[in-house]
């Protein structure tokens, strides 16, 4: 999915594949060809988080905007299949429209597999109110234009049957076709420059402004349910009342201005869920504005009330949220800003991280675990954070620790067709019964913290590593190293530890490895709760109990990211500095 993603912010289409025999894995991208490069990206991560929910079933995702496919064989030459669909509106239209649909699917029928990139859409203008007609058409470009023609062809005469319904989509295996009598198109082609084809008939005399419409609309191969829209209008009449009188709704206008327009220049880093910008209010307070992949209007209701859970939680090693945008073009949400950014920029950097001693990473260590024991017991609402890492610990000027981001993975609409019905968090941070059965307790947050503190210790993320003998993850590797006594020899370089003078320091480190090991036990009723962690930590229990043994990971889950383990695992990444810029979060099907 990554290698896919890299190709579409050039071409607007990507192919990968990886694995041989019964394991291997074919995936496919593409975007329309109206879309721009900004929005082709926005549109691929949302269909990376909903394609998930297919499994174990077709792997296809058909959005307004673009396509991803996921299969188990090479499926790039096909364009017919026994699961292509058509689905139409519900509203009628009279004979102008209908005419202008026909004339229009044809056009796009005969235009799109002559152009490079084998799209085409077209717009016949009426003068009458919704006899106006849209109609876009794409093929795959792992067709060739045979295959094309074929599948359009299919698709048209399957489209043109939702006539007289103002609404139609053919989703085809190689194709997509959509007719509407509203303006869905962007109103420059994306690829128009580079062969697609867009015209326009004039049926009538008349000026019409063209405008993107925001459609959410998503129609899966796994999914074939539609909702009743019963009461939208009054339900959508309350809504726009109470986030306008919401004193945590910004308007998105102010948060534009406060970014300068999300200028690149501004930008913090950028993580499964959105981009960070740093901001200034009018008023001169400084902040951080997450620009979420996904917009949240069609389900703003779910996600006001999580975000008024969210920011009623408050603690000191929580960040805070102030406030949120889901009415403008995007949604957005904005934090208090921390100058220090996050852990993951000091620990895993070879020159950063000798700005953290003992005494400072064992206080954000403290620091985290108090603010998760907060999320769990103390607030009114228990709140599961399901991401805890180190690019989501953030630190003050001061470096001490608040979680950032905290309960965001809960604050999507929990139905099958949003992420939080698949597993949200980070590879290398999930505890095993999460990923495997969807189990999701507070236990979940302790793996995560466990992991954390094996790798404030040794400076090094929890990531695939090569040993003489094996390969292992970095939870495995220190396991291995406390049954032997050796746990010295993953100590990070940076504490600077002398055998001669700091003996009290590395028994109280080989304390707090033993409490991040009972942390990352494979079974979660061993692990302690956080409340007893602090406990743990703050040498309040003793004798601390023996750790069991930590799952077992298996290497393709591990990370892409590789790096050796060698000279007694003390050598870092060779780009420490780059390890932190990005983090990847995955969403894995249960």
């Amino acid at each position: 999915m990554t290698k896919i993603g890299t190709q579409l912010r050039s071409s607007h289409s990507g192919t990968s594949s990886t694995g041989i025999g019964p394991d291997s894995m074919y995936g496919l991208g593409e975007c329309y060809g109206d879309l721009s490069t900004d929005d082709c990206v926005l549109c691929y991560a949302e269909a990376r988080t909903v394609l998930p929910t297919c499994f174990p079933d077709r792997g296809r995702v058909y959005l307004d905007g673009c396509f991803m496919r996921i299969q188990n064989y090479d499926f790039y030459e096909e364009s017919l299949g026994a699961d292509d669909a058509t689905y139409c509106g519900n509203m009628t239209t009279g004979g102008v429209f209908q005419d202008s649909v026909r004339r229009a699917v044809t056009n796009v029928v005969m235009d799109a597999p002559n152009n490079r990139d084998y799209f085409a859409h077209e717009v016949a203008l009426s003068a009458s109110v919704n006899e106006s007609a849209y109609v876009l058409a794409d093929c795959w470009n792992t067709l060739n234009q045979s295959s094309c023609a074929d599948c359009l062809g299919k698709a048209s005469k399957s489209i043109l049957n939702c006539l007289p319904s103002s609404e139609g989509r053919a989703m085809y295996t190689g194709c997509f076709m959509r007719y509407s009598n509203t303006n869905f198109l962007n109103p420059e082609s994306a690829r128009s420059s580079n062969g697609g084809k867009a015209s326009t008939i004039v049926i009538a005399a008349g000026s019409v402004v063209a405008f993107l419409a925001a459609s959410i609309f998503a129609v899966f191969a796994c999914k074939r349910r539609s909702k009743s829209k019963k009461g939208k209008g009054s339900d959508d009449t309350k809504l726009l009342e109470t986030l306008n009188s919401s004193s945590l709704n910004i308007k998105y206008s102010t948060v534009e201005k406060a970014t300068n327009s999300f200028n690149d220049g501004n930008k913090l880093g950028q993580g499964g869920f959105g981009t960070v910008y740093k901001g200034v209010f009018p008023n001169g307070r400084v902040i951080a504005v997450k620009r979420l992949f996904v917009n949240h209007r069609h389900r703003a209701w779910d996600f006001y009330n999580e975000v008024n859970i969210i920011s009623s939680v408050e603690h000191k090693n929580l960040v805070k949220l102030l406030g949120f945008s889901c009415l403008g073009p995007e949604s957005v949400l904005i934090y208090e800003y921390l100058p220090n950014m996050s852990l993951d920029h000091f620990i895993f950097d070879a020159v950063k991280g000798k700005e953290l001693n003992w005494e400072k990473r064992y206080n954000i260590i403290m620091g985290a675990a108090e603010g998760l024991a907060h999320l769990h017991e103390n607030s009114k609402t228990r709140i599961i954070h399901r991401d805890i890492k180190a690019s989501n610990i953030l630190l003050d000027s001061s470096l001490h620790a608040k979680i950032a981001d905290f309960g965001l993975a809960r604050s999507f609409e929990e139905d099958k067709n949003h992420i939080s019905t698949g597993i949200a968090g980070t590879i290398g941070y999930m505890a095993p019964e999460y990923i495997v059965h969807g189990q999701l307790t507070e236990k979940v947050d302790v793996y995560s913290f466990g992991v954390l503190i094996l790798e404030v210790f040794t400076g090094m993320p929890n990531r695939r590593m090569h040993t003489s003998e094996s390969t292992q993850n970095l939870v495995s590797v220190v396991w291995e190293h406390f049954k032997q006594g050796s746990v010295e020899e993953v100590f990070d370089p940076n504490l600077m530890l002398h055998d001669h003078t700091n003996n009290n320091i590395k028994k109280e480190i080989r304390s707090v490895v033993h409490i991040g090991l009972l942390c990352t036990q494979e079974i979660p009723s061993l692990r302690p709760t956080m409340s007893m962690a602090i406990q743990m930590l703050s040498k309040n229990i003793k004798p601390l109990p023996l750790p069991t043994n930590p799952p077992f990971t298996p290497e393709s889950s591990i990370d892409v990211n590789e790096f050796s383990l060698d000279s007694a695992s003390k050598q870092r990444v060779n780009n420490p500095a780059s390890v932190g810029t990005l983090s990847y979060s995955a969403v894995i099907p249960r």
